[in-house]
Parts: C-alpha cells; sequence; structure tokens
C-alpha cells in the first residue's frame, strides 16, 4: 500500500470493493454473521481470500454489527473484543500486504428514541467500544453501512471519528428510488448526504436494500449533485427475490457489472458488491475496470 488510505479514497478513480460475505457464508451452510470471525475463522479466511485475489483493493473485515447492544440482544454469546478484532485479523491476513482493510460498523438492531426505546448515547456507547477494538486491531479505517435509520448511521460515524483519525466510509441502504430515494425510516438521499458529510464521513454512498445496482445509481446521481465526498455505490446482485421461502439475488457478473458502469456514470468512485455478489462478480467489475483503463 503506497499511501494511507484517506488520500487513496480522495484520488477520484475508481477503486474496487469487495462483495458479499454473508451470502457466500450461507453458500457454505452457514448463517450469516460477523461472530462467524470467531467460530469459523477458516470460512471467513476463505471468502476474504477470494475477494483479494479477485482484484478487491479494500477488504471489510467480517464485523458487521458486532458491537454489545447487537450482541446481547441477540443472546449471541461472543465477546465484543475477541469478536472483532478476529475479524481483522483474517482480513489483514487475506490481504497480506495488498488490499486496505476497513472495520464493518453496521446496526445495533434497535430503534432510537424517540420512535423506540434506545436512547442515542446507549448507541454512540457500543458504537465507540467497537470502534475502539477495530482500530486497535489495526484496520486503515471504518465502513458503516447496511444502515436503515440516518440518526443511527451519524451515531456511528461520530464514534468512529471519537476513537481516532482514519477515514470513515457511510452507506446507507434505500428501500425506493421514489421522492428523492429513501431508507426504510424515510431518510432521503439528499438529507443523507448532507448529514453524513457534516458528521465527518471520508465517502458515502449506497448498499445494500431493496435496490438494483441501476436504481442504486439513481440514489449516487442525486448524491452528487449535493456533495463532492467520493461516492460509494455497494448494490446486490439484483432485486430480492423470494424463491420457495428463500431470498435469492440472481444477477450475474456481467449484467452486474453493467448496472456497476451505471454507477460510476453517475459519479461513483468505490464499487462493490453486497448480497448475492461473489468473487466472479467481483473479478468481472476488475475487468471491467483493466478495460477502460487501458
Amino acid at each position: 500500500m503506497p499511501v494511507t488510505l484517506a488520500p487513496f479514497i480522495a484520488r477520484r478513480t475508481p477503486i474496487l470493493l469487495d462483495g458479499a460475505m454473508g451470502t457466500q457464508l450461507a453458500a457454505a451452510g452457514l448463517e450469516m454473521g460477523g461472530w462467524y470471525s470467531a467460530s469459523h475463522p477458516d470460512a471467513v479466511g476463505a471468502v476474504h481470500t477470494a475477494y483479494a485475489a479477485a482484484g478487491s483493493e479494500i477488504l471489510i473485515a467480517n464485523t458487521l454489527s458486532m458491537n454489545r447492544i447487537f450482541i446481547e440482544t441477540h443472546t449471541l454469546g461472543v465477546d465484543v473484543a475477541h469478536v472483532n478484532r478476529c475479524g481483522v485479523r483474517l482480513a489483514r491476513s487475506a490481504a497480506a500486504g495488498g488490499p486496505y482493510v476497513l472495520g464493518d460498523v453496521g446496526t445495533t438492531g434497535q430503534i432510537l428514541e424517540p420512535y423506540g426505546d434506545c436512547p442515542e448515547t446507549r448507541v454512540l456507547a457500543a458504537f465507540r467500544e467497537q470502534a475502539e477494538h477495530l482500530l486497535a486491531a489495526g484496520v486503515d479505517g471504518f465502513i458503516v453501512e447496511t444502515m436503515l435509520d440516518l440518526r443511527e448511521a451519524v451515531c456511528a460515524v461520530r464514534a468512529c471519528r471519537e476513537v481516532g483519525a482514519l477515514p470513515v466510509l457511510a452507506t446507507l441502504a434505500f428501500q425506493t428510488t421514489d421522492n428523492g430515494g429513501r431508507t426504510l425510516m424515510g431518510n432521503s438521499a439528499r438529507e443523507s448526504a448532507a448529514a453524513l458529510a457534516d458528521a465527518g464521513a471520508a465517502a458515502i454512498g449506497a448498499n445494500c436494500g431493496s435496490l438494483d445496482p441501476y436504481e442504486t445509481a439513481q440514489i449516487i446521481g442525486t448524491m452528487r449533485d449535493c456533495t463532492d465526498l467520493p461516492l460509494i455505490a455497494k448494490p446486490n446482485a439484483g432485486k430480492p427475490r423470494l424463491v420457495e421461502g428463500e431470498t435469492v439475488f440472481d444477477m450475474g457478473p456481467a449484467p452486474f457489472a453493467e448496472g456497476i458502469a451505471a454507477c460510476l456514470a453517475a459519479g461513483a468512485t468505490l464499487v462493490g458488491g453486497c448480497c448475492g455478489t461473489t468473487p466472479a462478480h467481483i473479478r468481472r467489475l476488475k475487468d471491467m475496470l483493466t478495460e477502460d483503463h487501458s
């Protein structure tokens, strides 16, 4: 890695992230969860290694939602410090001095006051604790992702910023492109971009949610109109579909890459995949980016 993460992100040329972790673990017969970094390190490490081999320039540690609130309310029985440090160690080992490693910070699974009963101070403390463990484990930066509530995302960005000077990337999960793009909690793409920028995020965008890559490109376009920050597009492999009681994402690598091309045209500079994407999807993106710059 010739430079630290912050100037790498700011260079404004396409940067390739990784793809899904959860659905890759599910394909291996496991459930989706950050706790597998501690209980099934070989399976998690194999996914990281495959993405690194496919061309990912940034790997995301399998630490999504491994904060104290989520762990305790879901009775997962893992230690906050141990599971986060395991997640970073696995990603760092797969990176082998190549890709950068981000600590993944996801939702607490609770609704903040006044709509729910979880105080903002408790959420901030949980995110700060997780960020401290991720920092101590040696991440190059943080990514706050798959957030449904802008307020919770802002809390997570603030907490990460409070523990150190590393860059914080932040993405929300959008449910629709209607009315300026909306999350499940009704936050618009425009207000989200402004709030995440004000909180100190180094790059912002969209991941997961209910949108396909082309719809994600619309969210990116809206954000580009109101911010100069680098933009992140990390959509699922198409819209989720329910088949025989299971949620499937079945957009193949080639059409997925075409959708990511639309995200790049809309202004994204950091691109990758979320649910349903595989190393084959990332390899196709790598080929596309290589072709575009050859």
